[in-house]
Parts: C-alpha cells; sequence; structure tokens
C-alpha cells in the first residue's frame, strides 16, 4: 500500500472528532479536501473506513484497525519529533495546548508571555469542553492540557498552577443581589442555568449542594461559559462559574456575584499530561513557567472583588 502521512493524519482527525466538518476545522482545511484524503486513503486500502449514520459518521471495522496503527504512527512521529527537538534546544519546535473554555479567558496572555520568550516555538491552542479534553488526553494527541479536575479515568501527571474559585451569579437587578450571608438552603427557590452533563463546574456545584442536602432546580443547560453568562444577564436564572471568567461583566455592571455561604466554592486549575509522556523541551519550558510563575499568573487573570470584601483584598 502506498499510504501517506497526511492522508492518515487527516484520517485521524476525522476518526477522533467522527466529524468531517470538526476535522477540517481543526486541520485548517477545507471539507471537501479531508473528503478527498479520507476517499484516497479508502481507495488506497481497499475497504470504506467509515459509513455514514444520519448526518454524523462512525468506523467501520476497517477504520478502527487503521485507526489503532494511525496512533501508534502518530506516536512514534511525535517522539521522533521531540527527539530532534531536544537535539536543537528550544530555540524551535511545536508546542500544541488543550485548555478548558474557561482557562481561556487569559491563557493567550499566558501563552503571550512564553511567546515572548520563546518566539521560535510553533504554538497551537485548542480550547475544548470537559468532554473533549479528556478524549484528548485518553489518545494523548496533545503535550499538555490546562483544565480543572482531572478526570480519575485516564493515568495522568497533574501539577496545581492556579486557584479557580467558583461563585453564584446573578443579574444585577435580582432581589438577593443586597443580601448578605444567604443560607445554602435559599438557593432552592431559584431556577438554575447549568453547564452540560461532565461538566467540572457542573459536577463541583452539584456536588457541593448534594453535600449539604440541597436540590437545584434547573433551567436551561448550555454547553459554552459565555452563553452561560448570556442567559443569567438575560434573567433566565442563577449560574456558578469561575470567579476568573467574570471580570468584564463585574466591572461593568451586567452580573452581580451573590453572597452565599459555602461560597466561593475552592477549586483549581491544573496543568495535565499522560503519565510516562516525554515533553519536549518546548513543553517543558512551559510547564516550567507556568508552574514557576503562579503569582504573576494571578497577576495576568484578576479577580473581581466579592461581595462585602474590599478592593485590597
Amino acid at each position: 500500500m502506498n499510504l501517506s502521512l497526511r492522508q492518515l493524519r487527516v484520517f485521524e482527525a476525522v476518526a477522533r472528532h467522527l466529524s468531517y466538518t470538526r476535522a477540517a476545522e481543526q486541520l485548517h482545511l477545507s471539507q471537501p479536501a479531508v473528503s478527498m484524503q479520507v476517499r484516497q486513503l479508502e481507495e488506497e486500502i481497499g475497504l470504506p473506513l467509515f459509513e455514514r449514520l444520519g448526518k454524523g459518521v462512525t468506523l467501520t471495522e476497517a477504520g478502527r484497525e487503521v485507526f489503532d496503527y494511525s496512533c501508534t504512527i502518530g506516536r512514534t512521529l511525535q517522539d521522533l519529533e521531540e527527539v530532534v527537538a531536544a537535539m536543537k534546544g528550544v530555540d524551535r519546535g511545536r508546542l500544541s495546548i488543550a485548555v478548558a473554555s474557561t482557562v481561556n479567558y487569559f491563557a493567550p496572555r499566558v501563552l503571550a508571555r512564553f511567546h515572548q520568550h520563546y518566539p521560535g516555538i510553533e504554538l497551537q491552542l485548542d480550547i475544548a469542553n470537559r468532554e473533549r479534553l479528556v478524549r484528548l488526553l485518553e489518545g494523548n494527541s496533545v503535550d499538555l492540557v490546562l483544565m480543572g479536575q482531572p478526570p480519575d479515568e485516564v493515568d495522568l501527571e497533574s501539577e496545581v498552577f492556579l486557584d479557580n474559585p467558583l461563585v453564584i451569579v446573578a443579574p444585577p437587578d435580582h432581589q438577593l443581589v443586597a443580601a448578605r450571608r444567604i443560607p445554602l438552603a435559599a438557593i432552592e427557590e431559584e431556577v438554575f442555568v447549568m453547564r452540560e452533563p461532565g461538566s467540572g463546574t457542573r459536577q463541583a456545584l452539584e456536588r457541593h449542594c448534594a453535600e449539604h442536602g440541597v436540590q437545584l432546580r434547573q433551567g436551561m443547560q448550555m454547553t459554552r461559559n459565555e452563553a452561560v453568562k448570556q442567559a443569567v444577564r438575560a434573567g433566565l436564572g442563577l449560574s456558578v462559574v469561575s470567579l476568573h471568567t467574570i471580570e468584564l461583566e463585574i466591572e461593568t455592571g451586567r452580573l452581580a456575584i451573590l453572597d452565599v455561604e459555602g461560597f466561593p466554592l475552592p477549586r483549581h486549575w491544573f496543568l495535565v499530561y499522560r503519565r510516562g509522556k516525554r515533553l519536549s523541551p518546548a513543553a517543558r519550558a512551559f510547564r516550567d513557567m507556568i508552574l514557576a510563575a503562579s503569582q504573576s499568573l494571578a497577576s495576568l487573570a484578576p479577580l473581581p472583588v466579592l461581595p462585602g470584601a474590599t478592593a485590597e483584598r
């Protein structure tokens, strides 16, 4: 068989996403170009690799076999690139980082600082929800991941790099905005705009409420933090968000933080990668920078002032 690495990379992206559209977005290609590469690979192999189910696709038995081998080939090539990069030093290379959507509120500033120190490193940033981050870690598809609580089901190295407190937000004209020391039980009367099941923010909220015997009333469900904030502003309910993500909304008075007992919920952001993974010089440099600079990272991600606190807090 006369297979090309380009065909395998395109096929692997489609297989990971089970979507030609999302694979095209990841690879910065047109969807017809992605389809053509997969079709050429199928013709070379002589078997279909995908079958269509409605609007989606799924792997055939041959597709699953090719996917396993393409992942192995990809990891081998990545190891080769890392060895060569190590021989060249940190002045060159690539760094692929995936971040939770909440981390993206300050991740570009962190990457900008890294780029100032290592301008020769090509940076790739993937912003994803928790479910996709877990898939990326399972497939060892990126160098590093910045996320909330790491998943237990994947063998990982994880290190805390920044506090990530969660707060309850409301529209500024909500009746509870002026109240202080609101009992947790009082939020049972409120409707909550929720993140999708599996979201780290949602898991933390549900776990906290269950520990205190509080039952939440769920309203709308959103998959993006920006959509959650817009829904709260529109008066569709309260929500729990990372304090780092609402700096602009608090400054402009578009959202308000409620002073609810037990909040902020203490959480952390983690730098995560597969256990046993050989980090490239660029990945090691980024890891060392982000772990050694927790104080400066806090200044890159300033926190709004909480209810009842002073500006000097």
